[in-house]
């Protein structure tokens, strides 16, 4: 397994439209693009990106809209741009299918190089990418150890606290105004945090599905839920399934 240890990034101060948290200590904050920011690191986090699905289900004989990576991409360049991190880590699937960066179009390959420049870029393995990124700068790995943080793509039951990842594309549902409201969110109980996806394109799995069994103390776990220009947190108690 390949494993990644980094060094400590400068410290820098973060917006308002966004949720605190902790996880296993280690202040974050969860924005409403998506993303998760480490400020004492300058760290920030993006999660199954799934980039080129459409053409990925296109090469199946499937035809999807092919507008995907551009979206994707224009709402990365946004997170990028809101904290300017040191350090950009990419939780896995971050391309759809195992040959997505290879048939990257050029003209996007030049926007990620682009938001690359100046910053260290560690692109995590992940179920559908597992050989890593072909041609994007970066690193790749299978796991990251950081700051007191592992950050892999699946979660495991295994892990000690401390534990950021994706892979299951948390959703919770809420009701406001009488209505039941469904969103991605990220969920954390204080010692692991699953993260959003990030791909405009992806689906995802009800807080309460067995898929996420075991992993949350869910007298502890808060929802925080993406809405069009804040966060809303929302403890698991308060959820409806």
């Amino acid at each position: 397994m390949q494993r990644l240890t980094l060094a400590s990034a400068d410290i820098q101060d973060c917006g308002s439209l966004s949720a605190r948290t902790a996880v296993a200590g280690v202040d974050a904050v969860c924005d409403p693009l998506g993303a998760l920011y480490l400020p004492q690191t300058r760290l920030l986090v993006v999660s199954d990106l799934h980039l080129e699905k459409g053409a990925a289900f296109a090469r199946r004989g499937m035809m999807l809209p092919p507008y995907d990576t551009l979206a994707t991409l224009k709402v990365l360049e946004a997170a990028v741009d809101r904290y300017d991190p040191a350090i950009v880590v990419s939780l896995g699937d971050n391309f759809h299918d195992r040959t997505g960066s290879a048939h990257l179009p050029e003209i996007f390959r030049a926007r990620l190089t682009q938001l690359a420049r100046g910053r260290d870029w560690i692109w995590i393995n992940g179920n559908h990418d597992p050989d890593g990124v072909t041609g994007l700068p970066g690193q790749s790995a299978d796991e990251l150890h950081f700051a007191g943080l592992a950050f892999r793509h699946e979660p495991s039951l295994l892990s000690p606290a401390g534990e950021i990842a994706g892979h299951l594309h948390p959703l919770a549902t809420v009701i406001r105004r009488g209505k039941a409201v469904r969103r991605a969110c990220f969920a954390t109980d204080g010692q692991r945090l699953l993260m959003p996806a990030f791909g405009l394109m992806s689906g995802g799995l009800d807080l309460r599905h067995k898929a996420m069994t075991g992993l949350f103390e869910r007298a502890r776990l808060v929802a925080h839920l993406l809405g069009r220009d804040r966060i809303y947190s929302v403890r698991f108690a308060n959820l409806i399934g």
